[in-house]
């Protein structure tokens, strides 16, 4: 059977205003489910400007979140699957960077916290500590859904090859990806890293960008994008807001990695990748 499904990521402007950032977002998920999109992604810090300093100020709990409760109520009314991009989330006077997955139902089905965090320092160019504020995650997040066996990672964690490496072998066969390179990062290395990421592992890989905002203290990179198992670019958007929308067939899984059995051909009796 050949399984296919529609998918939408949303790239949108995120601004200094959580209310306005909500809006922005369900207009987004309406749009894209009205489009036909079944699974809808949506950036990194959504609801929040992408800065140490905002972090605790727009965190939310879990258990009373106005953020999550307008993503449930998306998801249900649109009756779609909702990768909600990450969120400053607060649990026991400690902020994660987390993304919050939903169905049809507007059930949370899983949650990603940030493995990684973005600490670093390139001379001349840009300087960020995200532990600073925010506390390392400590979970590989896979997820079943009625359309594909879907990962979440956030960002930074897309460097990591061992990480996406594993969750391959774990069968995922989409791995979606809330980020926010910046304008040093981005032209240097994104579209590369999707792309390799996708074709290392033969899977569909969809990374989502806040939308370019050059008055913002941290300027995002954009270009979002969608790649297939060869490494393919199925759809990329520009700097601005924009959603972008791709078919994911998931017999292309199959077909590459019969027709180039990189997965298959591993030297196990000399190396392995596997959980801790």
């Amino acid at each position: 059977m050949d399984k296919s499904f529609k998918l939408a990521v949303c790239q949108m402007k995120v601004v200094d205003d959580k209310t306005d950032n909500l809006r922005r977002s369900v207009e987004q998920i309406n749009a894209s489910a009205g489009n036909g999109a079944e699974l809808v992604v949506l950036p990194e810090m959504f609801n929040c400007p992408y800065d140490n300093q905002k972090f605790n100020e727009y965190a939310e709990k879990r258990s009373n979140s106005q953020t999550l409760k307008k993503m449930s109520t998306a998801a249900q009314e649109n009756q779609i699957y909702l990768v909600a991009g990450s969120i400053p989330e607060l649990d026991n006077g400690k902020i994660y960077n987390t993304s919050f997955i939903f169905n049809q139902h507007g059930d949370i089905i899983g949650s990603h916290r940030k493995l990684h965090l973005f600490d670093i320092d390139v001379p001349n160019s840009i300087t960020f500590r995200e532990s600073d504020t925010l506390t390392p995650g400590s979970e590989i997040t896979i997820i079943d859904t009625n359309l594909s066996r879907l990962g979440v990672v956030i960002c930074y964690d897309i460097r990591f090859p061992e990480l996406i490496r594993l969750m391959a072998l774990e069968g995922v066969e989409l791995l979606v990806v809330p980020g926010a390179f910046n304008m040093t990062t981005g032209p240097a290395h994104w579209k590369t890293l999707i792309r390799s990421r996708a074709m290392d592992n033969q899977i569909f890989l969809a990374a989502a960008s806040p939308a370019r905002d050059d008055n913002a203290s941290y300027v995002a990179y954009g270009h979002s994008m969608i790649a297939d198992p060869w490494g393919e670019v199925l759809s990329e958007a520009r700097a601005g807001e924009e959603i972008i929308y791709a078919d994911i067939r998931l017999k292309r899984i199959d077909d590459v990695r019969r027709e180039l059995p990189v997965l298959y051909n591993r030297r196990e009796d000399i190396y392995e990748v596997k959980r801790k």
